[in-house]
């Protein structure tokens, strides 16, 4: 069994999602495993993964709306209290804390097994741009 393991640096730009499918692929296919599994890891909590819609871009954008819906700068609740870098902090956090941390895909014939219409995103939850780190692991023969 072979087992690699790499970081991706990913800019980003404010909020929404960032496609990270073709660079996921590249670093599967660079492995050289045939048939095994990639976890794909974010190292920040207030950025998520998410396997998604990869054709019709209002998916996504309905997406982003319902995060937004879900866990807004100013909630009916009142103020988050936690503030420490602004008012998007915590909804970062709120979104970050329903949305996943990890996504693992199968490899399967040297490639991604993906669907049709899946890609993968990095979603980006504060409002302003950041460098974020992928660790991606992968096993498989």
């Amino acid at each position: 069994m072979a087992a690699t393991s790499s970081e991706l640096t990913i800019a980003t730009r404010g909020k929404g999602p960032v496609d990270v499918t073709q660079d996921i692929r590249r670093v599967a296919a660079a492995s050289g495993v045939r048939t095994g599994t990639c976890t794909i890891f974010v190292k920040h909590t207030s950025a998520s993964l998410v396997i998604q819609e990869n054709a019709d871009p209002s998916v996504r954008r309905d997406l982003a709306r319902w995060l937004e819906h879900l866990a807004p700068e100013r909630p009916a609740f009142g103020a988050w209290e936690h503030d420490d870098e602004g008012a998007d902090d915590m909804p970062a956090h709120a979104k970050g804390a329903v949305l996943r941390t990890s996504e693992v895909v199968p490899i399967v014939e040297g490639a991604l097994a993906l669907g049709t219409w899946q890609g993968i995103y990095l979603w980006e939850h504060r409002t302003r741009p950041h460098q974020r780190t992928l660790v991606i692991v992968i096993l498989g023969e």
